[in-house]
C-alpha cells in the first residue's frame, strides 16, 4: 500500500515538472517569435545636426560681372569738309578806241561818280540791292590800275600771272565771289563809262550780279601805248563773312576728342582680348571685367558728346557750303 502511495506521488511530481518545463519553453518561444515587436522603454537624447565636412574645392565659382558694351561709331565721327572754291568773274576788258570816244578833260572820271551810276543801273534793272563801298576792294582796284600802266597791258591777268583773286588775297579780302570790270579810253564822263559797260553783255552781267555785295573802284589817267588815256577798274565782291560762320574751336575740340576716343578704344580692345584669354574661374577675371566696365561709360560719354559737337559743326559747314554753292550758280 505504501508502495502505491510513493508511486502516485512521483507521478504527480513528474507531471508538474513536465508542465513547468513546457511553460518555460513556451514563454521563451514567444520572446523570439518573428513579427512580434516588444516595446522597450528607452531614454531619448536630443538630436544634434551634424555639419558634413568635405574636401575644399580648388576652383572658385566666379561671380561674373556683366560686361558693358562700348558705343559703335561706325565711322560716324567724321566732320564735313568746308568748300574752299571761290569764284572769279572777269569778262573781257572793255576798250574804247580813240576815234569812237570823246576826249575828256582831266578829272572827268571819278570813283564816286562811277559808284553812283553803278548802283543806279542795279536799281533800274531788277531792283537789285545797292552795293556797299569797300576800301579794301578799292585798294585792289588801285593796285590793278597802277600795274596796268606800269607794265603796259590791258588784261585781267598780268604778264606775271597776277589775277583778281591774287589781288584780293594781297589786300586781305576774304571772299566767296570776286569780279572785275576793266575799261580803257577817254570816256566823256562817269555816266558814259557805266553806259558802255552796261552795253557789253559780260560787263552788264557783272554789274547786275545779285551775288555781289561790295565794290571798290579806281580810275586814273596816264600814258598807255604812247598815248594819254583813262583806265577804270571795278572790283566786285561777296565777302566770306556774308556766309554762315564755321566755329573752328569746335573743330579743334572734335579733333582732340577723336584722338582720345581712339586711345580709349585701343585700351578697351586690349582688355577685351585679355578677358577672352582668361578663364572665368581665374581670380583675376572679374578684376579685368571691372577695369573694362569702368572704361566703357567714359568712352561712351565721350563718343556721344563728340557726336553732338559734330552734328553742330556739320550743320555749320553745310550752311556755309550752301552759301558757296549758291554763289556759283549766278
Amino acid at each position: 500500500m505504501f508502495a502505491n502511495f510513493i508511486k502516485t506521488f512521483l507521478s504527480i511530481v513528474i507531471f508538474l515538472a513536465i508542465g513547468f518545463l513546457s511553460y518555460s519553453y513556451f514563454e521563451n518561444s514567444r520572446s523570439t517569435t518573428p513579427g512580434i515587436v516588444q516595446k522597450t522603454a528607452t531614454t531619448s537624447a536630443p538630436i544634434v545636426a551634424q555639419k558634413s565636412v568635405s574636401a575644399k574645392s580648388t576652383q572658385t565659382t566666379p561671380v561674373v560681372t556683366k560686361i558693358n558694351t562700348p558705343t559703335k561709331t561706325n565711322g560716324a565721327l567724321a566732320v564735313t569738309t568746308a568748300k574752299t572754291e571761290t569764284i572769279v568773274v572777269a569778262p573781257g576788258p572793255l576798250r574804247i578806241t580813240q576815234e569812237g570816244s570823246v576826249v575828256a578833260s582831266p578829272q572827268t572820271l571819278t570813283k564816286e561818280g562811277v559808284f553812283s551810276y553803278t548802283n543806279s543801273a542795279r536799281a533800274q534793272n531788277g531792283a537789285l540791292p545797292a552795293l556797299l563801298y569797300n576800301t579794301t576792294l578799292e585798294h585792289s582796284a588801285q593796285l590793278k590800275l597802277a600795274d596796268m600802266f606800269a607794265r603796259q597791258y590791258f588784261e585781267h591777268v598780268s604778264p606775271i600771272g597776277v589775277g583778281p583773286s591774287d589781288l584780293a588775297k594781297t589786300v586781305g579780302y576774304a571772299y566767296v565771289v570776286v569780279g572785275e570790270n576793266l575799261a580803257l579810253g577817254n570816256f566823256e564822263n562817269n555816266a558814259k563809262l557805266v553806259d558802255a559797260w552796261m552795253a557789253s553783255p559780260g560787263h552788264r552781267a557783272n554789274i547786275l550780279n545779285a551775288q555781289y555785295q561790295e565794290i571798290g573802284i579806281a580810275v586814273g589817267k596816264g600814258m598807255y601805248e604812247g598815248r594819254e588815256t583813262w583806265l577804270a577798274v571795278q572790283s566786285f565782291g561777296k565777302p566770306l563773312s556774308s556766309c554762315p560762320t564755321i566755329n573752328t574751336a569746335t573743330k579743334t575740340t572734335i579733333d582732340n576728342n577723336n584722338s582720345q576716343i581712339a586711345f580709349l578704344k585701343n585700351e578697351l580692345d586690349i582688355k577685351k582680348a585679355l578677358l577672352e584669354s582668361t578663364p572665368p574661374y581665374n581670380p583675376s577675371y572679374n578684376v579685368v571685367v571691372g577695369e573694362y566696365n569702368a572704361l566703357v561709360p567714359i568712352y561712351n560719354a565721350l563718343v556721344e558728346a563728340t557726336r553732338i559737337l559734330i552734328a553742330q559743326y556739320n550743320a555749320e559747314v553745310q550752311a556755309f557750303n550752301a552759301c558757296i554753292a549758291s554763289a556759283s550758280t549766278h
